[in-house]
């Protein structure tokens, strides 16, 4: 399964996204702020074993520090990466449309357990 880099400032959501992604067999590094997951994006994970880099970012759109489509754009750089983007705001959804591509995805607030598993078995698949 995929090792997951997940970055949101809301501790609900990420708990929630986090035992979502486990329980389809996904590895799911935490983290509360782009910056933070931008630090984690640019060691490979820190403390895992063999510094094994993430196969996907997913993260909210609106964080402090770092917003979702700077740390997007930071991740796409890395050829294997595929990152979903998360957002409750139209206008966000539309910026970070503009980074659309195969590697890409993004989904819209509220979403569904479900939403986010579907997102990242498509930009695995």
């Amino acid at each position: 399964m995929a090792r997951i880099l997940l970055a949101d400032d809301d501790a609900s959501t990420r708990d929630l996204v986090r035992r979502a992604l486990e329980a389809d067999g996904h590895s799911v590094l935490v983290t509360q702020d782009g910056a933070e997951a931008l630090e984690q994006l640019q060691s490979g994970g820190g403390g895992a074993a063999g510094g094994q880099a993430f196969d996907v970012l997913v993260s909210d759109v609106e964080m402090p520090l770092l917003d979702g489509i700077s740390l997007a754009e930071h991740a796409l750089k890395q050829p294997q990466m595929r990152v979903l983007l998360m957002s409750g705001f139209s206008e966000q959804l539309d910026r970070a449309r503009a980074l659309a591509g195969t590697k890409l995805a993004v989904i819209s607030k509220p979403f569904t357990l479900e939403d986010v598993r579907a997102g990242v078995r498509r930009l695995l698949g």
